[in-house]
């Protein structure tokens, strides 16, 4: 199995030359080359991602099937709706994005995962999205209780694309809350979909589905990447989700 090593000055292989179905190692593209913000950039807008465990170089990703979430498709169940609608109205809690993005991929990396014995956001993943963060293209979105961080997410967006990382909860549906607020986040700005990398039946339950890889890299291509939006998020965001009839 010929896997390329790349140095940092290196350029990603095409996504399309990763190991094909059927490998131990499917879906690998490169390993090596470092995690600086290029590098990260680099990747995202070729539809690739970083993931390995603390003992392993710096491997690249591009799995085929994706499993992505369509924002017009996010099903908003009847009992998460009814802990939106009292989220929202409760004075104590709050939706802020990027008020403490380090915060939030630690918590993401320190919570136990039933079947995970441990975690891929290692420290040299945490400090390279800290810097991505300062330079505006990975962002969090954090759900607080009474001035209290209890559950969030981040992403990396470039221009109108929006790629899904990690989540976590300290209190029940604290990170469904988060991504609910996400997905109202990008209907209000426009963004068409979420990246949620690989399957999993929580991402299914939500809306989420598997495409074609050559699918996923054409959506990467057509997103316009000299978009900036502003990260804020004001209450009137919820309308764009709220507002939409709950589906079974």
């Amino acid at each position: 199995m010929n896997i390329p090593w790349l140095d940092t000055h290196t350029p990603l292989p095409a996504p399309e030359s990763a190991q094909k179905k059927g490998s131990s190692l499917a879906g690998l593209v490169a390993a090596g080359g470092g995690l600086s913000v290029t590098r990260l950039c680099e990747a995202y807008q070729q539809g690739m991602f970083p993931w390995f465990n603390e003992e392993q170089p710096v491997l690249w990703w591009s799995p085929d099937p994706r499993m992505v979430l369509q924002t017009k498709d996010f099903k908003l169940h009847r009992s998460l709706r009814k802990t939106l609608q009292s989220f929202i109205a409760n004075p104590d809690c709050a939706i802020r994005i990027d008020n403490t993005f380090a915060d939030v991929i630690r918590q993401c990396a320190q919570t136990p995962r039933p079947g995970q014995p441990g975690t891929w956001i290692v420290d040299n993943m945490i400090e390279a999205y800290i810097a991505l963060h300062k330079a505006g293209f990975a962002h969090s979105v954090e759900t607080w209780v009474k001035g209290q961080l209890v559950g969030g997410l981040y992403c990396v967006s470039i221009g109108n694309t929006l790629f899904g990382e990690s989540m976590f909860a300290h209190q029940t549906d604290a990170s469904k809350i988060a991504l609910a607020a996400l997905v109202a986040f990008a209907r209000a700005q426009n963004f068409r979909w979420i990246d949620c990398q690989q399957n999993t039946k929580h991402l299914a339950s939500l809306g989420a589905h598997e495409m074609p890889r050559s699918d996923f890299l054409n959506m990467v291509r057509e997103a316009k990447k000299d978009i900036r939006p502003t990260w804020t998020f004001e209450p009137e965001h919820w309308d764009h989700l709220m507002m939409r009839k709950a589906r079974p």
